[in-house]
């Protein structure tokens, strides 16, 4: 590894070339580069995409990023510097490029270490197309490629320390200026009842400028204080769509306007640094103090996963009273519904054999095809009150994604909808009951293509991607999406179809959540996503690691 001497503020020729000459980059080199290139760049995609894969199963490195959208613009961003690396020319040009790379790492959060990392995985891979292509040539294209991946890991750490230094400087600066008096004169109280409490803590002063922001606060947004000390409260945490509503109360309690001094059960919401809602219950008590540096406390306690669980276990309830009823109701109604449909095939044949005219006919007809829907009507209040038990095993979800899309791809095809697949690399195992995740993709995948028909066509998708905790399963659709973002369709016999029996999406939900999952839904016209989170047990690593024995 090259070790440099710290950068100026630019980088100018005559360092580029001395840090080429020490490495002993040579024009050799870069020929060896050039003539890698064709080679190595129908693997450059499948290399980027492999780092994104490997990204998603650790916390701190994922929890960076913005959404898939980032990430993808980042695989690209990746494939392109491959491409540069291979094609040069390393001049000072280049090597600034690579300066700012570093600098973005710093911007967007993501922590040193998988800076190596990255490197290691990136010249593993490019060493092996080495290998693979480059015949005789080889042994020297390989150090050829080992000196530029050098150089480009010291001056991305170059650019990333110095980035990292100026914001280090800046926080100094901030908490000299602002911060310091009052933290040697709370000291002990600060650390005690603030810093180690397991709730947001926030300061504001007069202006709703934030004055004080404790650990709980930095770990629920991912914002350091530094980011944050100074700027307005609403602006900086609330989600727009809370800011103008919130803002004002907050102004009232500023000003004196608002009767109570301490306001209780505010139901709110902070933007993380990855831009993502964490649903947030605020305390506001007003409690200037001599300077009146902190005149009003906003203390919250993350409620997400308690508002969630809370919507997983009313959800849960309704299907149990409903599986109650729809089992009794079933129950009573399916011997009947044989014995009328025995007596109408029977007086459909009399009918026929005795020269009815059609209405007779088509009327006879029309009731037995009403009589079949309520059979499966029934059949499908089973299904729904009488679940059986999970028999989980391993289970490629590649594979039955592959085979959902199948059997979904006659249907498409008829109706003018294209259908894609999108699977990452690296093969994703989970403990599943295989033919209920299987109901469970072609009910979402179905109700996707017969959103489309009305339009004549359009395009679906099912893709499925790993996260650190859990594997998500999308269905996307570019249809007129739900007339309403609020309608209960996971309730059973709410259906927005004319002849639907409202229990396939209720079925669907309590598949989902059988396996620990959760389903929710994204719709506005245009685009409307499906999205199945499963967890990622210790029995799916182990069946990961077992791919002898993968079951589809």
């Amino acid at each position: 590894m090259v070790r440099l001497a710290p950068l100026r503020a630019a980088t100018d020729e005559t360092l580029v070339q001395e840090l080429l000459r020490y490495v002993r980059f040579s024009d050799e080199d870069a020929r060896l580069l050039r003539a890698l290139r064709p080679l190595a760049a129908p693997h450059f995609e499948r290399i980027a995409t492999a780092f994104y894969d490997r990204i998603r199963e650790h916390d701190d490195a994922h929890d960076v990023f913005t959404g898939e959208e980032q990430i993808k613009r980042l695989q690209g961003s990746m494939v392109r510097w491959m491409d540069r690396l291979c094609a040069g020319p390393h001049d000072e040009a280049y090597f600034k490029k690579t300066l700012e790379i570093g600098r973005i790492h710093v911007q967007i959060g993501l922590p040193q270490r998988y800076m190596f990392t990255a490197m290691a995985l990136i010249r593993v891979e490019l060493l092996r197309v080495v290998d693979d292509t480059m015949g005789e040539e080889s042994r020297a294209c390989r150090e050829a490629l080992d000196r530029a991946l050098d150089l480009e890991l010291a001056f991305m750490l170059e650019g990333y320390r110095d980035h990292f230094l100026a914001r280090t400087q800046q926080r100094e600066r901030l908490e000299r200026a602002e911060v310091d008096l009052a933290l040697r004169r709370t000291e002990h109280r600060y650390v005690s009842a603030v810093e180690l409490a397991r709730v947001l803590v926030v300061g504001l002063d007069r202006e709703g400028k934030i004055r004080l922001f404790n650990r709980e606060a930095e770990r629920v947004t991912g914002l350091g204080r530094e980011e944050v000390i100074g700027a307005p409260f609403h602006e900086a945490l609330l989600p727009e769509g809370l800011r103008d509503e919130q803002a004002g109360l907050l102004h009232a309690l500023l000003e004196g306007r608002e009767s109570r001094a301490t306001l209780d059960d505010v139901e709110s919401a902070v933007r993380t640094r990855a831009g993502k809602i964490r649903d947030v219950r605020f305390q506001f008590a007003y409690a200037p103090g001599d300077d009146d540096d902190i005149v009003l406390f906003a203390v919250g306690r993350d409620t997400t996963d308690e508002n969630a669980l809370a919507v997983r276990l009313r959800q849960n309830e309704k299907l149990a009273a409903v599986g109650t009823l729809a089992a009794g109701l079933a129950h009573e109604i399916r011997n009947p519904l044989n014995g009328a449909q025995l007596h109408v095939t029977f007086l459909e044949r009399g009918l026929r054999k005795s020269g009815a005219d059609g209405d007779q006919l088509e009327a006879v007809h029309i009731v037995g095809e009403e009589i079949k829907r309520l059979g499966k009507l029934v059949s499908e209040f089973l299904d729904f009150a009488r679940p059986k038990p999970l028999e989980l095993r391993p289970t490629s979800v590649h594979a039955v994604c592959e085979r959902a899309s199948k059997l979904v791809e006659a249907r498409a095809i008829q109706t003018g909808v294209t259908l894609a697949l999108e699977l990452p690399a690296t093969e994703l195992v989970l403990d599943l009951d295989t033919p209920k995740i299987q109901q469970v993709l072609l009910n979402l995948l179905q109700n996707a293509v017969e959103a489309l028909q009305p339009t004549g066509g359009g395009a679906v998708t099912l893709r499925a991607r790993r996260r650190p905790r859990d594997v998500v399963i999308e269905v996307e659709d570019d249809g007129p999406g739900l007339s309403s973002p609020d309608a209960p369709i996971f309730d059973p016999f709410f259906s927005t179809k004319p002849e639907g029996t409202g229990l396939g999406l209720a079925i669907v939900h309590r598949i989902v959540t059988d396996h620990g999952g959760m389903i929710d839904v994204d719709s506005h016209p245009g685009r409307t996503v499906f999205r199945v989170s499963l967890p990622v047990r210790l029995g799916a690593h182990g069946a990961e690691s077992n791919t002898g024995k993968i079951l589809a």
